[in-house]
């Protein structure tokens, strides 16, 4: 069976997807698994075995719509489900066609009068739910990540404060309301006793150096000095990682890492928490995972996305985070890692 899977973005729903992936490619015999994604995210699915072939989307859908049609698909598994998947999956004239529920009227009755009518069950659970109809079932291993085959960092990428191990802290964010401000990084930097590596993209370079700039030995800022894969490797070597709703957050899940989550004016309740293949979040609740989330605050969540901006303007979601809290979790978990880094 050919089958074409489609998310066009972004990293962390990307990486979110790979579970079908793999159930697809093990569970369904002599499966030729295809994805259509944009080309920025191709790092994160170059390298992954059970994709067969990698299709972009560029500028314009036509040319790759062409293309496509040549293949013959058996099956399309959109797990984006939006106008421009819509236009895919008309213009292929494929018959089985399964698409992802995006819950948008839950969703909406979430951020707009605080009902929660969410499933609790990661996105993932939801994904896997649009290939049922294959007899293809979750095998419950989580998320996968695959770095390239050559080790691409070595001791001389990383000081040598943070040859034994560093808390990895992911400061960057698709929107600013996702993002702890950087005053709340620095407390909870002053407060962990460990080294610690800042991740993130160039877009972050310059928060991360004003974080960094309150001990730059112990706290190295990376952002934007390594490209996405080399920043998934940092994040696989950290003992420990504190991170935004963000893309790397779930690259941390998909290498078993113990993650302290931080929410701002979005929920994990929409399914979009760290997922190791066994977890939720009220009834099976993973060891490896905290999230710290201001559910006291009668506005939150405010947004199923985020804003640039706080709509309140007093942002109380991420500034009455307690950052003791968050240090405490990270000294229990650090603890309990008893593998030491190799470089």
């Amino acid at each position: 069976m050919k089958v074409l899977v489609i998310r066009f973005s972004s990293i962390g729903d990307i990486v979110l997807t790979t579970p079908v992936l793999r159930c697809l490619k093990e569970q369904l015999a002599h499966a030729e698994v295809h994805y259509l994604t944009k080309l920025t995210f191709s790092p994160i699915l170059m390298h992954n075995p059970h994709i067969d072939k990698l299709w972009y989307l560029h500028s314009d859908l036509a040319p790759v719509i062409e293309e496509l049609k040549k293949e013959k698909f058996d099956c399309i598994i959109d797990l984006h489900h939006n106008l421009r998947t819509m236009q895919v999956k008309r213009a292929l004239k494929v018959k089985k066609c399964y698409s992802f529920p995006k819950l948008n009227i839950q969703k909406w009755l979430l951020t707009n009068l605080k009902i929660d009518l969410m499933p609790d069950k990661s996105i993932v659970d939801r994904y896997m739910e649009t290939v049922k109809p294959l007899r293809v079932a979750n095998d419950g291993k989580g998320l996968d990540h695959f770095l390239p085959p050559q080790k691409q960092l070595g001791n001389k990428d990383i000081p040598m404060s943070h040859w034994g191990g560093y808390v990895g802290c992911v400061i960057g964010g698709s929107m600013n309301t996702k993002k702890l401000p950087v005053d709340k990084w620095k407390e909870f930097c002053r407060l962990s006793p460990y080294p610690i590596m800042l991740l993130g993209g160039p877009e972050d370079m310059y928060e991360g150096g004003k974080i960094a700039e309150m001990d730059p030995v112990k706290i190295y800022n990376s952002c934007g000095k390594f490209n996405l894969s080399e920043s998934a490797e940092l994040v696989k070597m950290a003992r420990v990682v504190v991170s935004n709703d963000t893309g790397l957050m779930h690259i941390a899940a998909a290498y078993k890492k113990p993650i302290i989550s931080l929410w701002g004016n979005t929920s994990p309740e929409m399914g979009m928490f760290p997922y190791y293949g066994h977890n939720n979040l009220k009834e099976r609740i993973a060891p490896e995972l905290t999230i710290m989330e201001n559910k006291a605050l009668r506005c939150h969540p405010c947004s199923k996305i985020g804003y640039d901006k706080c709509p309140k303007g007093h942002f109380k979601c991420m500034n009455e985070l307690d950052m003791t809290q968050v240090a405490d979790r990270v000294r229990s978990s650090w603890n309990a890692t008893a593998k030491k880094l190799v470089f």
